[in-house]
């Protein structure tokens, strides 16, 4: 990973680009980040950078918590997230992160949980067909048969009604279409997982 930074799905609206056609983007607040705390091969093991996003009240932190931002001196935030990134070595402690570190016209990779749709059958969930819709079928919307005839039993990973959604998902080779750093904006094009107001972490991407 090269770089990375946390930030908040605000939305969706349109742009257009410069030949007039519209584009659909995703309007991200990425950071501004702050460097928490520094991992190092010698005393970790590894080397990875700890950041930090969205300040919270102290309140709102027990002492353990609090004696973690308090020993570098930093304000307390929200979010904490680890990144191994190749030049971990080159960031310090107490240093600021912000969207300027992507380009336009760069892709990323955008990671967050999806949204979360309750208990589902297996037609929303998994994409099933239905059956006919006609007065006695009798089969409308139920998930079919579960196992063969000798079988006696439900085999495992069988699609079946479940929970829908709140899942880790990760999309790639998202383009980057604009930036606002006055306001610390990311214009992505397409969707990225989550509701408005959830955490989101964008990278580069890995496959381009």
């Amino acid at each position: 990973m090269k770089k990375a930074i946390m930030g908040k799905k605000l939305g969706m609206t349109q742009v257009f680009s410069k030949d007039g056609e519209v584009v659909p983007v995703t309007v991200i607040e990425a950071g501004p980040c702050v460097v928490v705390q520094k991992k190092t091969l010698q005393n970790d093991g590894y080397s990875a950078i700890q950041v930090g996003f969205e300040t919270i009240p102290e309140r709102k932190l027990n002492k353990p918590q609090m004696g973690h931002f308090n020993k570098n001196n930093i304000e307390p935030k929200r979010y904490l997230k680890e990144f191994r990134l190749e030049d971990a070595d080159q960031y310090e402690v107490g240093q600021e992160i912000s969207c300027d570190i992507f380009d336009e016209d760069e892709f990323v990779d955008v990671s967050g949980v999806s949204k979360g749709r309750g208990t589902s059958g297996v037609i929303k969930r998994w994409n099933f067909s239905r059956g006919r819709m006609s007065h006695g079928s009798k089969f409308h919307r139920a998930p079919g048969s579960l196992s063969a005839r000798d079988a006696s039993k439900v085999y495992k990973n069988r699609k079946m009604p479940g929970r829908f959604g709140v899942y880790n998902t990760t999309i790639l080779n998202l383009k980057v279409v604009g930036i606002d750093k006055n306001r610390n904006l990311l214009l992505i094009k397409g969707s990225v997982p989550g509701t408005v107001g959830s955490l989101v972490t964008v990278r580069n991407a890995v496959k381009k």
